[in-house]
């Protein structure tokens, strides 16, 4: 009979536990949506659902980026540094282009890229090189985005008198077709592998005619460090079209190579890309693909020679 009676006392003490345990973890739910700032959304024009929108809920994820392996110098046997291009345009990179959700609160990801530099979290240095040399203040990243203000002097409908109206252009992240890469192909011989690190990262935006409206050029907006960069990007999520669960995040995208590219330099005694020795599409094409071809081999040579 005693044992009955603890028998019940010890069921009562669980149920009790787990429901606190419960209710924690609504709790815990709830003060997740309740701490969404609609001020934290990447795109100004996006706005957070009212209600509860989905079947369940949702729970914060803490996402943390994977440390890379220390390089030696001494281990570094082969070097190659690369620059490739990542034309948002393809079907394999429509991810730079998801106009986000309720995680990211909307926006691409040059969106993405430029609230984190408002809010201090990532640093934009000059397109006058790819060294990082000189950082950018918020007005300067503006003006390379959008240009400069424009000036117009309109008549008053009252009074008749000529005033001067100052206005900005908004900015259009359909300009942001590109994003050029700069990497480093090691072979570190402490691993015995081929190693891959990108080193820095670059949107580049078209110029477009303001009278007829034809594309002219393409030009690299500012250049941003990569590793700068990953912690910011471990708290995005890249939009999976197979499967709305089974995301990841930027960071993971970018680590695991999940993009379409393609090489439009490497270095060379006289620092010039393809386009920079005067080869045409076809020939740039070319030359790309053998580089590539080149890089892929080079593991397994080491291994030979």
């Amino acid at each position: 009979m005693n044992v009955l009676k603890s028998y019940r006392l010890v069921a009562a003490a669980a149920l009790v536990f787990f429901g606190s345990l419960a209710n924690a973890q609504d709790k815990s739910i709830q003060d997740v949506y309740s701490q969404f700032n609609p001020g934290d959304a990447v795109n100004d024009n996006w706005k957070p659902s009212l209600v509860r929108d989905g079947a369940y809920d949702r729970v914060e994820h803490v996402n943390k980026i994977l440390d890379w392996q220390p390089l030696r110098e001494n281990d570094v046997m082969w070097k190659k540094r690369v620059w490739r291009e990542i034309d948002i345009r393809e079907k394999q990179n429509v991810a730079f282009r998801y106009p986000g959700d309720d995680r990211t609160g909307g926006g691409y990801f040059i969106e993405i890229i430029l609230h984190a530099i408002k809010n201090g979290k990532v640093k934009a240095y000059s397109n006058l090189d790819d060294r990082f040399t000189t950082a950018l203040t918020k007005d300067q990243i503006i003006e390379l985005l959008i240009g400069q203000p424009d000036t117009v002097y309109v008549e008053d409908p009252i009074t008749g008198e000529i005033q001067m109206q100052i206005t900005r252009r908004e900015f259009n992240p359909d300009i942001v077709t590109k994003y050029r890469l700069k990497e480093d192909w090691i072979f570190d011989r402490n691993l015995g592998r081929m190693v891959v690190r990108i080193v820095g990262i670059a949107p580049i935006k078209d110029i477009l005619d303001e009278n007829t409206g034809n594309f002219r050029a393409s030009q690299a907006i500012f250049w941003l460090q990569y590793e700068e960069m990953r912690p910011m990007l471990a708290q995005y999520e890249v939009f999976n079209p197979l499967n709305d669960v089974g995301r990841m995040t930027w960071d993971d995208f970018f680590e695991n190579r999940f993009f379409s590219s393609k090489i439009v330099k490497t270095s060379n005694p006289f620092d010039m890309s393809y386009k920079d020795r005067r080869m045409t599409p076809l020939e740039s094409l070319y030359e790309s693909q053998k580089d590539a071809e080149m890089l892929f081999n080079k593991e397994h040579d080491m291994w030979v020679y």
